[in-house]
């Protein structure tokens, strides 16, 4: 069985052959301008330009927590802007990551990785800004993709 990669680098430059999924954590709100969405930005307009519409018509479609968003980038590299923030900062209710909407989301990523047939690089996600514990996260991504025997990169930025 495949075991969780962990790399120093970035995760926005994924070490490895084949198509690549970058997978991130988003908030409920339509926000998008602090922490890994920045490094993203930086790179590809798109994956911001798609959450915005996404969330801008979300009247009309599934933007809500525990969805997804897959947006090639380009002939081997797509974003997975993953709903898994309820709001952008600690309060009353907590930390903004919700638990359960990470493992919704990458429950529908493992379906994506598996027709593309593609890797899964990842920051941290939800120990951010989300607030959320790696403690908690690791054993989703095992539950989630490891089963499923999907190759999982984790970046700690240098």
């Amino acid at each position: 069985m495949k075991t969780i990669k962990y790399i120093k680098g970035d995760a926005t430059l994924p070490q490895a052959k084949g198509n690549k999924i970058i997978v991130h954590v988003c908030n409920n709100l339509g926000g998008w301008g602090k922490g890994f969405v920045l490094a993203i930005s930086k790179k590809w307009a798109e994956p911001e330009k798609r959450y915005r519409e996404w969330h801008r018509n979300r009247a009309k479609n599934d933007f809500e927590l525990g969805a997804i968003q897959i947006v090639p980038v380009n002939d081997y590299i797509y974003v997975g802007n993953m709903i898994a923030q309820q709001g952008m900062k600690t309060g009353s209710n907590g930390v903004p990551i919700r638990y359960n909407a990470v493992k919704t989301c990458l429950e529908k990523i493992a379906v994506e990785a598996e027709k593309l047939q593609a890797s899964i690089h990842m920051p941290r996600i939800g120990c951010g800004l989300a607030g959320g514990k790696w403690e908690k996260i690791e054993p989703i991504i095992k539950e989630t993709l490891i089963q499923k025997d999907i190759e999982v990169f984790v970046y700690d930025f240098n």
